[in-house]
């Protein structure tokens, strides 16, 4: 668990994203000029640190431009649709551990019954 807290934390150099998405820096920052959901910070000496949500993101990008076929202004859209979407799950409903423990002595004094 918490090396997936550090894999949250992590920031890459855009090197690194490049490597790992396979595209050209300048693609990069041309389509952070373009979606809004791309805004790296900048170290001390103008280096971009890339998030591992903005790293998932350039992924979904490319895929929605280069094997899905969607145009700048088509992808923006459903990228759009798609991080609203995310948002919008409803929480697991929160169970008492009280009431938990009702239900399973509930159901065996069912099982009991039925046998």
């Amino acid at each position: 668990m918490a090396r997936a807290a550090a894999d949250e934390e992590k920031l890459y150099k855009i090197g690194e994203v490049c490597k790992v998405a396979d595209l050209q820096p300048y693609v990069l920052r041309y389509w952070e000029t373009e979606f809004p959901q791309l805004s790296p910070n900048k170290s001390g000496g103008g280096q971009r640190l890339y998030t591992k949500r903005e790293l998932d993101i350039i992924l979904r990008i490319k895929e929605l431009l280069y094997r899905e076929g969607f145009t700048i202004a088509g992808a923006k859209k459903k990228l759009e649709t798609d991080l609203s979407d995310e948002g919008t799950e409803e929480p697991a409903p929160r169970v008492s551990q009280d009431r938990l423990a009702k239900v399973k002595r509930e159901l065996r004094d069912l099982l009991e019954f039925l046998k």
